[in-house]
């Protein structure tokens, strides 16, 4: 299924509303975890998630008695600082939108900060390593780029922990800012996080999601602009196995005039009872004229057992855009792809690897980092090679 919009003109299957606010979340956004209903799974922003699974993140029974390890490893000239809770920068991106965000923001004690000065053009990524050390735990990251300096920073989470977390992107006038962030959990960790990116005047943000491991991951990247002229691309690759619960949903609210967005999700699904959910919202609000946006998500399944759900959502108050659509397809391992390889001599197990690779390299080579690249291609092999033979 595929829309595109032309300026000036809707079409079928676009809701126009009349009122600017985001439909998608049941309850104002707020700092406070009080002013959020606990879940009952019945609710748009739930009902695909099995809330038993969150482990009391989601109604306060959760208590912090465990830990991740944050290191950061960052070029000259990049300040990392661990503040409390009073520090100016934290919530300036944007307030929580679910309970869990909410409980993770009110919860965490101490929170890292990374900035890169204004003017700034880094050679290298800065490399930021979540490790689960298990328990519970809440957290906050900040990511501050100044006014036209350039970075890459990456977000490794790994180990086991039962994880809620909120990270803010703060981009500034001009900058470009690039985030790599990677889900490779242990089998039994929980993580839900709300990722809220502030772009700036005629900046530049790009963001690619990547989730492998965990039990339940559930994460919220959001997107607003603070000026003209703001670009935002967001990507995303998920291999959901056997079991696995693996959520994404996103937010972008264009309500700033002449802005882009860009979102491309892919994901391959394989073994019983592996559920991926993908939710892209986009609101164009009434002042956002000139706007250009479009969205899509494709699902490979691999075997049977495994389910997906895939819901774009396009909202319009202004006829006045450059463009808008979105596309959303899943479908099963194509048998004609399999036989056109193996008819060339391919055996069955490497062309099943061919096709899936291939499926996903074009997000893969959005990273843009090498080692990177040829440690996410091996992960998802080694996801082949242990269940699709």
């Amino acid at each position: 299924m595929a829309e595109t919009i032309p300026a000036g003109s809707t079409t079928d299957g676009v809701i126009q509303v009349g009122q600017p606010t985001d439909a998608r979340v049941s309850a104002p956004a707020s700092y406070d975890v009080a002013d959020f209903p606990v879940p009952h799974g019945r609710e748009e922003d739930w009902r695909f998630t099995p809330l038993e699974r969150l482990r009391g993140l989601h109604d306060g029974t959760a208590v912090a008695d465990g830990g991740v390890k944050v290191e950061v490893t960052a070029p000259e000239g990049v300040t990392v600082e661990t503040v409390g809770r009073d520090d100016a920068r934290l919530g300036k991106a944007g307030k929580p939108v679910d309970r869990v965000a909410a409980q993770a923001y009110s919860s965490f004690e101490k929170a890292s900060v990374v900035s890169v000065p204004k003017e700034t053009v880094l050679t290298e990524p800065v490399r930021i390593a979540v490790h689960g050390e298990g328990g519970t735990a809440f957290g906050h990251q900040v990511v501050e780029v100044g006014a036209f300096a350039e970075a890459v920073v990456v977000i490794d989470h790994t180990g086991d922990a039962t994880l809620a977390a909120n990270v803010e992107y703060l981009i500034g006038d001009g900058a470009k800012l690039t985030v790599v962030s990677i889900q490779d959990w242990d089998d039994t960790a929980v993580h839900a996080g709300q990722h809220t990116a502030l772009v700036g005047r005629d900046a530049t943000f790009k963001s690619v999601v990547v989730t492998f491991g965990g039990d339940l991951v559930r994460l919220h990247p959001r997107v607003v602009y603070g000026a003209p002229g703001g670009e935002a691309e967001l990507y995303g690759v998920y291999f959901t196995d056997n079991g696995q619960h693996q959520e994404h949903r996103l937010f972008i609210d264009h309500d700033t005039p002449h802005c882009r967005s860009n979102v491309a999700y892919k994901g391959a699904l394989q073994g019983a009872e592996a559920h991926a959910v993908w939710i892209g919202d986009v609101l164009i609000r009434a002042a956002a004229e000139g706007t250009d946006t479009y969205e899509l998500n494709r699902n490979l399944v691999l075997t049977d057992g495994a389910r997906v759900d895939s819901v774009p959502n396009l909202e319009i108050e202004t006829g006045e855009i450059v463009g808008a659509g979105h596309a959303s397809a899943t479908g099963r391992f194509e048998d004609e792809q399999l036989f056109y390889l193996m008819a060339r001599g391919i055996p069955a197990d490497e062309a099943r690897r061919l096709v899936v690779r291939g499926f996903f390299a074009e997000l893969v080579q959005q990273i843009g980092i090498p080692d990177l690249e040829e440690r996410l291609i091996a992960k998802i092999e080694a996801e082949l090679e242990a269940s699709v033979g």
